[in-house]
């Protein structure tokens, strides 16, 4: 049972951790990356997308002197994305889920955090305004924002991460279950010696 509640665990980790990060990070193929804050300044970027470029992920990396961001529920950042004169995609940034981080260089101390803004399911062929501002959390050290395209990513399964994490509680509970109240065999009374029959210590 130890070892089943294990590849339960192991099942819960690929699909509700493993699955939507790669879909996010690796699927379709990047159109761009544009720096829309740098210097204490925040710039709109305008880029040109075709039909063929959807759907189309849209990420954003913050750039911070931090080990870890704790926005408190707070906006990080918003961000609008809008063609033709209408907004098709509007999001906030909190970056909460940023565990891991990546290392700008060995010898600086910032790190990157990324976060989804969204996804732009259907699209049409021209120029889209993307729009990156701050929110209402003043206190992240911000250094640089890039906005990242990607083009042609497969949409995640709204299913993958509730199932995953469900099937995540299911392992660890029982595998730790199984730590505590596996114990020792008992031993089988067929395992022992016989009695003697005669002398000292027998059953006569």
């Amino acid at each position: 049972m130890r070892f089943l509640f294990f590849l339960i665990l192991l099942a819960g980790i690929a699909v509700g951790v493993v699955y939507p990060w790669a879909m996010t990070n690796f699927s379709g193929h990047e159109v761009g990356s544009y720096r829309v804050y740098e210097q204490g300044r925040f710039k709109p970027v305008t880029v040109a997308l075709s039909s063929s470029d959807a759907p189309v992920r849209v990420l954003v990396d913050l750039t911070a002197r931090a080990e870890r961001i704790v926005s408190q529920q707070r906006t990080i950042l918003t961000l609008t994305a809008a063609t033709g004169g209408k907004t098709v995609l509007a999001s906030t940034l909190q970056f909460n889920h940023s565990d891991n981080p990546r290392q700008v260089s060995p010898q600086l101390p910032d790190k990157i955090f990324r976060d989804e803004a969204g996804v732009i399911a259907t699209v049409s062929p021209g120029s889209y305004l993307f729009t990156v501002g701050p929110g209402d959390a003043d206190d992240i050290p911000m250094r640089a924002v890039d906005l990242v395209l990607r083009a042609g990513t497969g949409e995640i399964d709204g299913r993958a991460r509730p199932v995953g994490y469900g099937l995540i509680a299911v392992g660890l509970i029982g595998f730790l279950l199984s730590l505590r109240f596996g114990g020792s065999r008992p031993d089988n009374p067929n395992s022992k010696p016989p009695p003697p029959r005669w002398g000292r210590g027998s059953s006569k």
